[in-house]
């Protein structure tokens, strides 16, 4: 299975169809007072749609990366013309001044945090167009909550919902990278830290409403901060060897579509994809066993997800951006 025009397609009219969508929509929002009282679209002009703020910023994601894979698909223009009434530097303003306030310190962690600034790397790479620039006041925002939060985040939180450390830093490490290298560096001090040391996986999911898998995302973490000759022994220690990969890393099922919970599954079937495609590509070469147990895996995860992405509105918001994340070729 691979990344299509007809499937890009499908993906943008999905994103097109709800990243403007004001209900329903699921706040995270704290009142102070009355004058707190206010809809999605006052609190958030840019990121009111798709049920929820961080829904609606991995849409913006995956919208802007189709565009600029597929610039000649008919949904291209259509991105182009929306995202350029969408990130005005008014509309931003608002968003930057909102998470600014003191209480909402926490607002979106780290799960909105992460897909902020991996939204901001996307639109930097279209040169056409001066969203990166509009974005990076947000996402310089962002980055320092990053680098204030990791001193205090005494251990990593390894849910497989929205609270995961290790997929918000996998996103931040990126957008870091190449613009901000004091947090890059504590990035992977911290991820060294928390994780290096793991070995002989043997936790009890998958949880009946998660999208991430606890191992396999912060596998993906390390398989960006570890060399290839490193992250391949300490991944066949993880999970391999003993038996988990083969043993319990299968497509889950999911009983009813309709639960905003439940439908996590579908998502987890997706990043599980996602991830064992990343760690194949770290591993590179070695046991061809455990590479074709990798790919088979991960297709047969793809396969379970994939006729599922829209539907009920309760994945449909959402469950594109996974989906292109596992369908996406290595950049």
């Amino acid at each position: 299975m691979e990344l299509t025009k007809d499937v890009a397609r499908k993906f943008a009219r999905i994103a097109l169809g709800h990243v403007a969508q004001d209900f329903p929509n699921k706040l995270d929002h704290v009142l102070v007072s009355d004058a707190d009282a206010l809809g999605p679209r006052a609190l958030h002009p840019v990121f009111f749609g798709s049920f929820d703020w961080h829904s609606c910023v991995h849409s913006w994601w995956t919208l802007l990366t189709l565009r600029r894979l597929y610039p000649d698909m008919p949904e291209a223009q259509a991105i182009d013309a929306l995202a350029q009434e969408t990130f005005t530097e008014e509309k931003l303003a608002v968003e930057l001044a909102y998470m600014k306030q003191a209480s909402a310190r926490g607002f979106e962690r780290p799960y909105g945090w992460g897909w902020l600034l991996y939204l901001h790397h996307e639109a930097a790479r279209h040169s056409d167009r001066d969203w990166g620039e509009r974005l990076e006041p947000l996402a310089r925002a962002f980055a320092q909550r990053f680098a204030e939060y990791l001193p205090i985040l005494t251990y990593p939180i390894t849910v497989g919902t929205h609270g995961n450390t290790a997929f918000a830093l996998l996103l931040a490490h990126e957008w870091a990278e190449a613009r901000d290298t004091e947090l890059s560096a504590a990035i992977e001090a911290w991820s060294v830290n928390a994780f290096a040391c793991k070995s002989n996986y043997a936790g009890w999911e998958p949880g009946g409403d998660e999208f991430l898998s606890p191992v396999l995302i912060a596998a993906t973490l390390m398989s960006r901060i570890m060399p290839a000759e490193t992250f391949a022994p300490w991944f066949d220690a993880l999970v391999v060897t003993n038996g988990w990969l083969e043993r319990e890393c299968r497509p889950v099922g999911v009983s009813d579509r309709s639960d905003g919970k439940i439908a996590h599954l579908d998502g987890l079937n997706l990043s599980r994809a996602w991830c064992l495609r990343a760690a194949g590509r770290a591993i590179g070469s070695g046991d061809e066993s455990a590479l074709a147990l990798i790919e088979q895996r991960a297709q047969s995860h793809l396969e379970a997800a994939l006729p599922h992405v829209a539907g009920d509105y309760m994945g449909e918001h959402w469950l594109a951006s996974f989906a292109l994340l596992a369908l996406l070729p290595s950049d």
